[in-house]
């Protein structure tokens, strides 16, 4: 996650004029996208206890673009998820694409306590004001700021239909959104949306099972490559001190490992390394974050089965990710890696203690690795691991099943309007919904596709299978508008 600056602010009200709500600073990009305006509107710090914190509010960072809408034209509203909205606007393309076609307003809001909207300024991540990191509190954030740009927009709030898009976390939130607030949201589009996996209701071993069949399917040499690597540090590690250093100078650590437990957050820090290759997985070279090269599975798995030895290799392999620039002559895992709440790492950036103590929370992810079905060193993630972190962290006790309670389960029937899109290459696949639950709750699996594909900017690389997974989700968004739109006249 990229550092935030930090804003402290505080009102004493919410006003409903639109010149108090926004303070508006003018951006042109200097890319394909429209031009879009950051403004900054006022939220309440805590929505659901009056006592708590009065009428004080913060301020929420939102990007807004009418350089494609029509008057009383629909809302596209991106949910924003863990990190800054600024990152997130760079990423996601297909959104832009769709407004030129609908007319649309486009609403990228950032989720509090990430990027610059932290409710307490400097003293945010302090454990005494984490509480108000809630799902709850960020999707109500949305609907308040959803309901005073309809008010502002249109003649007619009631016209102006809002379609909801997330990707990733993001995806999950949009989702929500729908099932929580169907009168203020038309419809979802929730891209990689783990929203089963999140609120507890898979297995616990998936994720890097599917990170280990994404390299199988390239060449089924590649995990066992993996395989080899780790089980020949396993032999120098139990050669005691002087293993853990020669295992420290093969893979070029910054810093040698002292103790077991250095080892095994070395092996995690592999582990995302992998895990991120794969959700990248992507036709086409990327830049935005780290710069990696198409099918960066396949370049990887090449640079495994072309080393020396399985050492060797997974260095090499961890190298295209966390040496992208190929100027570190060592890799420090402090900075790369920090074991949280969340199995596949957070890192020393603000925005992931945010994440770190949502994990901690509400947001479930018990993924662990046994080296049966994954390519990875047995390493088992438990409720009790994950209780034992949060307390010495947060001094919080996570509640498994309260997402699933608050949010339907898996029982999505009542609602409506919901897409669900996942590509088959993404390890994160199975945490969400894979087949159509209703005839208007539908799944739409993107065969050759990543993480988010569908979102990100339309690529001339692009496969044919995400190309026509967008055509059926801009007809079913087209039909929302249509729909909402009939129902309001």
């Amino acid at each position: 996650m990229a550092a935030a600056d930090v804003l402290v602010v505080r009102h004493s009200v919410v006003s409903l004029a639109v010149a108090v709500l926004f303070v508006t600073f003018p951006h042109v990009s200097a890319t394909r996208d429209p031009p879009h305006e950051t403004r900054y509107f006022n939220q309440y710090l805590d929505h659901f206890n009056y006592a708590s914190h009065g009428a004080e509010t913060f301020q929420e960072r939102v990007l807004v673009s009418d350089a494609f809408w029509r008057k009383e034209g629909p809302i596209f509203f991106y949910t924003g998820n863990e990190g800054p909205i600024t990152s997130i606007w760079n990423e996601v393309g297909f959104i832009k694409d769709l407004a030129e076609k609908f007319e649309a307003l486009i609403v990228f809001a950032e989720h509090r306590y990430y990027g610059e909207s932290l409710p307490f300024g400097e003293t945010t991540f302090n454990k005494e004001n984490m509480g108000l990191l809630t799902v709850e509190q960020a999707l109500a954030d949305y609907a308040v700021l959803i309901t005073n740009l309809t008010a502002s927009y249109c003649e007619d709030p009631d016209v102006c239909p809002v379609i909801a898009f997330g990707g990733s976390y993001g995806g999950v939130l949009s989702a929500f959104m729908r099932l929580k607030y169907p009168n203020l949201v038309a419809g979802a589009l929730a891209s990689s949306a783990n929203v089963y996996m999140s609120a507890g209701l898979t297995p616990g071993n998936e994720l890097f099972q599917d990170v280990t069949e994404d390299f199988r399917r390239y060449n089924p040499r590649c995990p066992e490559r993996v395989r080899e690597g780790f089980a020949e540090m396993e032999r120098l590690a139990g050669q005691g001190k002087q293993g853990l250093h020669e295992i420290s100078s093969r893979m070029r650590l910054c810093s040698p490992l002292q103790h077991h437990a250095d080892l095994v957050n070395m092996y995690r820090w592999v582990r995302e390394a992998f895990t991120v290759l794969a959700m990248e997985d992507l036709p086409y070279s990327i830049s935005n974050g780290p710069s990696l090269p198409a099918y960066p599975v396949n370049a990887s798995c090449d640079l495994l089965l072309k080393a020396s030895d399985g050492i060797e290799g997974i260095l090499q392999a961890v190298g295209m990710l966390y040496n992208f620039t190929s100027n570190l002559t060592c890799f420090d895992l402090h900075r790369d890696f920090v074991p949280c709440a969340d199995p596949t790492g957070c890192s020393l950036m603000p925005g992931a203690q945010a994440w770190d103590y949502q994990t901690c929370t509400e947001i479930s992810l018990l993924e662990s690795t046994n080296n049966v079905t994954d390519m990875f060193p047995p390493d088992a993630f438990t409720e009790e691991t994950r209780a034992a972190h949060c307390w010495q962290r947060w001094g919080v006790t996570p509640r498994p099943g309260w997402l699933a309670t608050q949010f339907w389960g898996k029982d999505l029937k009542p609602s409506s309007n919901i897409i669900f899109s996942n590509g088959d290459l993404d390890p994160w696949r199975r945490g969400g919904v894979l087949q159509n639950v209703s005839s208007s709750i539908v799944a739409m699996v993107i065969e050759g596709g990543a993480h988010m594909m569908d979102l990100r900017v339309p690529n001339p690389a692009d496969p044919q299978s995400v190309i026509h997974v967008r055509q059926q989700e801009a007809y079913l968004i087209g039909r929302w508008i249509r729909e909402a739109t009939n129902q309001r006249e």
